[in-house]
């Protein structure tokens, strides 16, 4: 008896495990200097080469049948001739059916970002010469099984990593005249599990990998507002929202280097709020292997970590959520910001990726389009400015217990006759943007 109970145990056991299928879609593919002209040497097969630092392979069909409820992503990026840090990320591409190939900037591909990673200090003749990276993707497998979006579109997946050789064109043995700069593994490892549950069967794709800087009206020190705005033909449920969001900046004062809030909005309803950051570097130590780092010779506190940095080189950029139970349908606005960003010296930038997922509409992936906003000063003892690339139709004020105070059809308020305090500007844009902002005076 006391056999056959263990051999039954042995046989609920297996039958626990789930088997899982490997998909590779690259083996150590290289990348190049990210600011020359594109190479030409040659790329694997069915390989495309967008850039010096973004590759593109599609799944095929038999590849997308493969893919069960559980999904891990696995990338593993290898050391050559660059030796600093760099931001680097996955993609997925929808490609107009059948259309032989595409390039960075073709208007009929929709992407959206998966997986965003920084790469270490690396010096490619020291041990370890690659650093993994790791992400669960479940919700992948919804819009990889769904046959609507197949029929319309191609999937492709992109790897890009930007590197430049310069540094450790000297200060890199072996690395003298080069502009190989890393090399790139990217597999998917799927297997079912009767534990996840994912319904998506939705995506619209609003932002991949859009800048906000001082290039793009969100240059005043003390504002930066990015607003989203997408268009519903029918109300949706059970809605969530994806979003990679890094700063990046590595110069005095740089924003890599001032840990700020973030705040996202979704028609004017705070939906979520975080600080990047906030982790201890020391267990990527390890992979940033180049004297140059951010690191030193010590070992530092999580306590010293957590005082500066935003992200850890060798680290994945987190992957944040937030859920709407019921959108209606028309118009709506995502507003996000980061209050105290300063692009000190006209540098940096934050790197923002949006995409939304639900389950019971076929949502578009066109009527998409983004706003640029600064509102400045703020606080402010007299005037409040703002700029945009779209013109003012009204602004509203409101004291915080929701009186209407004034209001005006300028870009210019003035606020010198009212009392210190916070007020809400209720403010109307061209085109039908329309958003909630605070603003004090001192």
């Amino acid at each position: 008896m006391k056999r056959l109970l263990l051999a039954f145990l042995a046989f609920a056991g297996i039958s626990q495990t789930h088997a899982q299928t490997t998909i590779n879609v690259y083996s150590a593919i290289v990348f190049y200097d990210g600011y020359a002209t594109n190479v030409s040497n040659p790329v694997p097969a069915n390989v495309i080469r967008l850039a010096n630092y973004r590759y593109a392979k599609k799944l095929t069909d038999a590849e997308l049948n493969t893919f069960q409820n559980k999904i891990q992503m696995n990338v593993s990026i290898g050391a050559l001739c660059d030796n600093y840090d760099r931001i680097g990320g996955v993609h997925i591409a929808f490609v107009p059916k059948n259309q032989a190939t595409y390039t960075l900037s073709d208007p009929g591909v929709k992407r959206i970002e998966i997986g965003r990673y920084i790469t270490p200090f690396m010096n490619k003749n020291i041990n370890p010469t690659s650093v993994p990276y790791t992400y669960e993707v479940n919700n992948l497998y919804n819009i990889f099984s769904n046959t609507v979006l197949r029929a319309a579109y191609d999937i492709y997946v992109e790897l890009d990593v930007f590197g430049v050789p310069y540094a450790a064109n000297t200060q890199v043995a072996g690395c003298a005249n080069r502009n190989d700069v890393f090399a790139g593994t990217l597999n998917f490892v799927t297997s079912n599990d009767p534990t996840v549950v994912n319904t998506f069967n939705n995506l619209l794709p609003l932002l991949d990998s859009n800048e906000l800087n001082n290039y793009n009206n969100t240059d005043q020190p003390g504002q930066t507002v990015r607003l989203i705005n997408f268009n519903l033909s029918q109300s949706t449920d059970n809605a969530k929202f994806f979003i990679i969001t890094s700063p990046h900046g590595a110069g005095t004062n740089g924003e890599e280097y001032v840990r700020r809030q973030n705040f996202v909005s979704l028609d004017n309803a705070q939906v979520l709020t975080f600080t990047p950051g906030g982790k201890s570097c020391e267990p990527y130590r390890q992979y940033n292997t180049q004297g140059n780092g951010i690191y030193g010779p010590y070992v530092q506190t999580t306590q010293w970590w957590t005082a500066w940095n935003n992200w850890c080189p060798g680290d994945a950029v987190p992957i944040r959520t937030f859920t709407a139970a019921t959108i209606s349908a028309g118009s709506h606005t995502i507003k996000y910001e980061v209050p105290t960003a300063v692009f000190y010296g006209q540098d940096g930038r934050i790197v923002l990726s949006i995409y939304m997922q639900s389950t019971n509409q076929a949502l578009s992936v066109k009527e998409v389009s983004t706003v640029d906003v600064s509102i400045y000063p703020n606080p402010t003892a007299d005037y409040v400015n703002l700029k945009s690339d779209k013109k003012v139709q009204n602004i509203i004020i409101y004291s915080l217990d929701g009186r209407k105070i004034d209001e005006v059809r300028d870009s210019k308020i003035d606020l010198t006759s009212y009392p210190s305090g916070t007020y809400l500007l209720d403010i109307s844009l061209e085109g039908g943007t329309q958003f909630k902002h605070k603003v004090i005076r001192k």
